[in-house]
């Protein structure tokens, strides 16, 4: 993995740089947080935290995205949130964030910056500017996680498919070359698993949306071609 900078502290605060909730802060005041918070990778689909091996850590992601799930039951996956860059998850009870019987997967390689109970304590909330900024995410993340319950009980497999691509669509995320239109990098299984539904029941929606010109769909990643149009099927 390459990073800029030409220094050890560089790389220290280059998984910190640009995360939401330290703006502003001084340089010093960075460099005090990246030495409590070690940097770690994952790959797409490995597990970064799962309720049979619990921990009270708090992760800072600084690349990629993370899906938070639960599985019922009866064997079905439920996404409660999709985490992008800038962001924070994980099992924190001083922040009033828990994952209870939550999993956290990677969708992509991902990179997070890890904290300790005692250094969240230390760093974050003894901030008013970041506790504050922190209380603002997780206030957010619990509408997303309503919103969610509701399209699973209300929504019909099409209206959740659709709804999944306009969600990932309008995700902040860097632009292929040449491309215009907005580009989703994940195969059929992983939209199914966040709609919530089967592959074989994604790819037969997917083909139905790519016939009526809604998305355009190549190996590994789906372009969305009208979200105006896709936002019809979504309900």
């Amino acid at each position: 993995m390459n990073h800029t900078g030409d220094s050890a502290d560089d790389e220290k605060t280059w998984c910190l740089s640009e995360v939401d909730i330290f703006r502003d802060l001084s340089e010093a005041e960075m460099d005090a947080i990246a030495a409590a918070a070690p940097m770690k990778t994952y790959s797409a689909g490995e597990l970064l935290y799962s309720p049979s091996q619990p921990s009270e850590v708090l992760f800072i992601l600084k690349k990629g995205r993370v899906r938070i799930f639960r599985v019922s039951a009866e064997g079905r996956a439920l996404t409660c949130a999709i985490i992008s860059p800038g962001t924070i998850f994980g099992e924190m009870v001083l922040l009033g964030q828990r994952m209870y019987d939550n999993f956290a997967e990677a969708l992509d390689d991902v990179t997070v910056c890890v904290m300790s109970r005692i250094d969240v304590h230390r760093f974050l909330l003894a901030d008013a500017r970041i506790s504050a900024r922190i209380t603002e995410i997780l206030g957010r993340r619990l509408t997303d996680l309503e919103q969610r319950l509701s399209d699973s009980v209300f929504k019909s497999v099409p209206q959740r498919i659709a709804t999944t691509l306009l969600t990932l669509a309008a995700e902040p995320r860097p632009r292929v070359l040449g491309a215009r239109s907005p580009q989703i990098a994940l195969t059929h299984q992983q939209i199914a698993a966040l709609a919530g539904t089967s592959r074989e029941t994604t790819t037969k929606v997917l083909r139905d949306f790519a016939d009526q010109h809604l998305i355009r769909l190549a190996r590994g990643r789906i372009t969305v071609l009208d979200a105006e149009r896709l936002a019809d099927h979504a309900g």
